[in-house]
């Protein structure tokens, strides 16, 4: 798999990001939020990230 860095919040590798792939998918580093109160399958996770991120990585590409 081929990552590539859209976003991040510091120079450090251990801090809020968004990666694309050669997939066509996007990985997100993030905090593991711990209570969500959410039923979460064992194969899955959650991560918490700035929503100023998403902005930064995406702007208003997301909207429709």
């Amino acid at each position: 798999m081929k990552v590539t860095m859209l976003a991040t919040t510091c120079d450090k590798k251990d801090c809020p990001t968004i990666y694309k792939t050669d997939r066509g998918t996007i990985l997100v580093q993030g905090e593991t939020p711990v209570d969500h109160g959410l039923t979460i399958p064992a194969h899955e996770n959650l991560v918490e990230i700035p929503l100023s991120l998403i902005r930064e990585a995406f702007g208003d590409s997301l909207s429709g």
